[in-house]
């Protein structure tokens, strides 16, 4: 199944654009697509998830949704401590630096398992493959959002270019998540289209598919555990120890009692062929007699 985690919803999208995106999307072959908001700072209170209730036709076939936030982060000693509230409230959670200390911060130690960067822009920053590779062993997933390059002009799309070989080539192609942010119907793309521009920019065709498959799917596996699951307790338990009797050793298998048992019963053949071939013998010498007792 393919995967499309970043479609950008604000209050100012409707309804009906909304579901010709989601529609365009399943139609392309996707089967889950996250609407994605931006938060600028933490949500207060007990908020509910923003995203719209959609109701779309018998006829029309949606894909699987899911709800996404993507926290933006300047402050490169901001901490986890709106974690735990983004994530009872969305199903994915990603991170987008806006400086090179946050962008350390999200690769060594944020708990967020996206890292996304509008690559249109000049970041201030390289990529080094220390940081990236990292992040990549941590479980933390580049993503490479292809419609920013295509609604951009041609500064934004060479530094687009730029930015992006970059990041493949730092982290080796690994981890790198493909989606669209695709803010309108227009903007999606085929995965195959998509696969081949990636190819172009530095992405083999075997680490794109793995982009719109594999690597998404980890992303929403992971996370749906952690918000299902449980801590697991590993209790030991001291149980009694069962009476010890002589019959039960000696039954058991492998135990001194059962050779013995073997040893006495061997024995005991031992002494029956014996008595057997001694008692054959004196009924030869006692058949011997009687005959030379006739002649």
């Amino acid at each position: 199944m393919l995967y499309d985690l970043n479609v950008p919803w604000s209050p100012s999208t409707t309804d009906s654009q909304l579901l010709q995106t989601l529609t365009l999307s399943a139609s392309l072959g996707y089967g889950a697509v996250a609407l994605n908001t931006t938060l600028t700072q933490a949500p207060s209170g007990q908020q509910g998830v923003p995203f719209p209730k959609l109701s779309p036709d018998s006829s029309t076939k949606l894909p699987r949704i899911l709800h996404r936030a993507t926290l933006v982060l300047d402050d490169p000693a901001a901490s986890n401590f709106s974690l735990p509230a983004l994530v009872r409230m969305y199903d994915i959670l990603a991170v987008r630096p806006l400086s090179d200390k946050a962008f350390q911060n999200a690769c060594l130690t944020f708990d967020t398992p996206i890292i996304s960067m509008d690559l249109t822009q000049n970041l201030g920053f390289y990529f080094r493959p220390k940081p990236c590779m990292a992040a990549v062993s941590r479980g933390v997933r580049f993503e490479i959002c292809y419609s920013q390059a295509l609604a951009a002009d041609a500064r934004g799309r060479a530094q687009f270019i730029a930015n992006a070989t970059g990041l493949i080539r730092a982290t080796r192609g690994r981890g790198i998540m493909i989606s669209s942010e695709a803010r309108n119907a227009l903007s999606l793309r085929a995965p195959a289209d998509v696969v081949n521009l990636l190819d172009v920019w530095g992405l083999g065709r075997e680490k794109g598919m793995e982009g719109l498959g594999s690597v998404p799917r980890s992303v929403v596996v992971n996370e749906g555990v952690k918000r299902t699951g449980f801590r697991g307790v590993v209790d030991v338990v001291q149980a009694l120890d069962a009476p010890f009797t002589k019959e039960k050793q000696e039954g058991q298998p492998g135990q001194g009692g059962n050779k013995k048992d073997k040893k006495q019963k061997r024995k005991n053949g031992e002494e029956t062929q014996k008595g057997d071939k001694h008692q054959s013998k004196k009924m030869k010498l006692v058949s011997r007699d009687a005959d030379t007792a006739k002649k």
